[in-house]
């Protein structure tokens, strides 16, 4: 499948969580890489050396007893291909820090529309934070709240205001002025 669409399945997602007590204990990292790459930021930076590669172009793994949720892998990921999941916010609910490089940001409170593996929008998911800084190199941590039915699906966000309330300069979409289908 990911040869034919670029797009995982959800075994190959499901293959790469941990533990279902894992998952319920705390936040961890989550680095959906299918690809042999030389690449290792979020080996290099992970300050609690959770994250592992067996030479530069292998494939990163976790230690999810030693990760934190820290996001640090998250901000320095050039594939945008890391993320930390928490699975303990709420019964329902699962908390998913992303990487963002769209303006505008979106702010901390509101809802935005959740994307889908393929771009499509799969929901709508409340921003519970905002991180920028210049240390993260122009990537900007979202962290959303989404239906935990979700989990596999989300993997990045639109901003609704820029299409319910459509200017020329704001649009993100090249032009449309249209709400995405949902």
């Amino acid at each position: 499948m990911l040869k034919q669409t670029g797009i995982a399945t959800k075994e190959m997602f499901e293959s790469l969580l941990p533990d279902e007590n894992r998952r319920q204990s705390a936040p961890y990292a989550f680095m959906e890489c299918y690809e042999n790459i030389p690449c290792d930021p979020c080996q290099t930076s992970c300050p609690h050396n959770a994250v592992h590669l067996e030479h530069i172009n292998a494939l990163p793994t976790c230690d999810f007893d030693t990760c934190t949720g820290c996001t640090r892998c998250v901000a320095v990921c050039p594939g945008l291909a890391c993320f930390v999941i928490d699975e303990t916010v709420s019964d329902g609910k699962v908390k998913i820090t992303l990487p963002h490089e769209m303006f505008p940001l979106p702010e901390a409170n509101s809802t935005v529309y959740a994307l889908g593996r393929d771009g499509s929008v799969v929901g709508e998911a409340e921003v519970v934070r905002v991180l920028s800084s210049k240390a993260m190199d122009r990537t900007n941590l979202i962290s959303i709240l989404v239906d935990k039915t979700l989990l596999y699906d989300v993997r990045s966000i639109k901003v609704k205001e820029l299409y319910e309330n459509p200017s020329p300069g704001n649009l993100a979409d090249g032009g449309s002025s249209e709400a995405p289908k949902k």
